[in-house]
């Protein structure tokens, strides 16, 4: 209940501050190869500022604030009780527990990210007076409903889970291997430091292991815009993407999603695991004013076994 509780504002907080890599991030994994408009990571930020307004790298941001928080809500609560299910904190349990949030969470991520990416495609370039297809996310899904019904709606549901369910154990494996190996203890010494490297360190090493799987998934859930379909398949849309770009076409937009993922997951992660920590009752020192209790009173008090 408290994990999830935790991780609703910190999603929320941590979709204002990583929004504008994601979109920077989707416009370069989908562009034209044959006619190029962003030429790297920063160009496209700026070219985005300069054409659309600071309001372009926000595009789609309503999907996310109103998916994600839930989102993260549903991982880190299906990975607890799953490891409470399992009966030991193993690093293979943590990547088994992973997988099972990653899995789950799927049914809700791929509509989410499939609104989010057409509205961040949306007025590529333009700043004001073009012609909206979507005025918002939730028109978005409507309008997909109504032309292509649920598995419109769906799109990407394959690739969406072939990337969620590893990444998500590698996430929590990652993370719980990083904390046992640097000691992140509550009465450890610079243990806030410790956790805020681990949990970027944890989403930077999931996003690399997964990171091809997101641009077919992203290539197919931005296909199909005007009811003009590129790809007939996820084999077919690799198959065209390495023909016209090479391997190097699973990179795309990488450096953005890096410079997102270690800051974002850092403090996801930290806030987190600190709340848990000290909201149990053994892990609370004295409270402000407070004597530390003394050697009488620590011999008397009972052992917890």
């Amino acid at each position: 209940m408290f994990r999830s509780i935790v991780s609703l504002s910190v999603g929320a907080a941590g979709v204002l501050v990583g929004h504008p890599f994601d979109t920077v991030k989707v416009r370069l994994q989908v562009q034209n190869a044959d006619k190029p408009v962003y030429r790297g990571t920063f160009h496209c930020f700026q070219s985005i500022i300069r054409q659309e307004s600071v309001f372009g790298l926000y595009k789609g941001i309503g999907s996310p604030m109103m998916g994600l928080t839930f989102i993260n809500a549903i991982v880190f609560g299906v990975q607890g009780n799953t490891m409470r299910w399992l009966g030991e904190d193993t690093p293979r349990n943590q990547f088994l527990a992973g997988a099972a949030a990653g899995a789950i969470q799927t049914v809700v991520c791929c509509p989410m990210e499939l609104a989010k990416t057409r509205m961040q495609m949306q007025g590529t370039g333009v700043k004001t007076g073009y012609k909206k297809m979507y005025k918002n996310s939730f028109d978005c899904l409507l309008r997909i409903y109504k032309q292509e019904g649920l598995r419109g709606v769906n799109r990407g549901m394959v690739t969406t889970l072939v990337r969620e369910t590893p990444a998500f154990g590698v996430y929590f494996l990652s993370y719980d291997l990083l904390t046992r190996s640097l000691g992140c203890e509550p009465d450890a010494r610079f243990l806030i430091p410790k956790l805020l490297f681990a949990g970027g360190m944890a989403g930077v090493i999931s996003w690399v292991c997964n990171y091809p799987v997101d641009v077919i998934k992203s290539r197919l859930q931005a296909d199909g815009v005007g009811g003009v379909n590129q790809y007939s398949s996820i084999a077919d849309c690799i198959r065209q993407s390495v023909r016209k770009e090479g391997y190097m076409v699973f990179t795309r937009g990488l450096t953005s999603t890096l410079l997102r993922a270690f800051p974002v997951n850092a403090a996801t992660f930290a806030t987190v695991t600190l709340f848990l920590m000290y909201a149990q009752p053994e892990n609370r020192g004295p409270k402000d004013c407070e004597p530390a209790p003394t050697q009488t009173e620590e011999q008397t008090r009972p052992t917890n076994l």
